[in-house]
């Protein structure tokens, strides 16, 4: 909504908003115009991103945070098929370019959400490990807690007892 509002106080109309994509009817916007909106996005927290390989990159990170936290999907589906499907794009120019503009690979963005949703999920108190575990499709919970024990430096437990809990936002990750 923020960037909606924004973009329409600019004199520009967007046809549609969605998270880390916006599509404008103007289509041929000059350099001071791209500028303004550069600036005005980073005013608000956002980045504007131009490059093709910038915006593969943020797909991939938006549909793996949808999946992850939002998506009411299982997450029993192979993260490479899903991915090329979605993006329509093969997974090998997928994993080049994120791992190109990330320093990380997918797969290692993928776990480091599912841990933040973990910690989520620990945070609210309203599952056992073993839930947690099976929808976040650990194939046990000796392997969530040996995962989230390497990502955070502490077990589960000791996480969720901790009162400083130490989550990061998505954008952080």
């Amino acid at each position: 909504m923020v960037v909606k509002a924004e973009l329409e106080k600019l004199g520009l109309n967007p046809v549609a908003v969605k998270l880390g994509e916006v599509e404008i009817r103007e289509n041929d916007l000059s350099q001071p115009e791209m500028a303004q909106i550069n600036a005005v996005m980073n005013q608000v927290g956002f980045e504007v991103l131009s490059a093709k390989k910038e915006q593969l990159a943020m797909q991939i990170k938006s549909e793996i945070i949808a999946l992850v936290h939002h998506g009411n999907e299982n997450l029993k589906v192979n993260l490479s098929a899903y991915l090329s499907e979605k993006l329509n794009v093969s997974y090998a120019n997928l994993s080049a370019v994120f791992s190109e503009l990330t320093n990380h690979t997918i797969e290692k963005y993928f776990i480091e959400q599912k841990i933040e949703s973990a910690k989520e999920l620990l945070t609210y108190g309203e599952k056992s490990l073993s839930e947690i575990a099976y929808q976040l499709n650990y194939s046990s919970v000796a392997h969530l807690s040996a995962q989230f024990k390497k990502v955070t430096g502490l077990t589960p437990s000791s996480y969720k007892s901790a009162h400083n809990r130490g989550r990061k936002t998505l954008d952080q990750i």
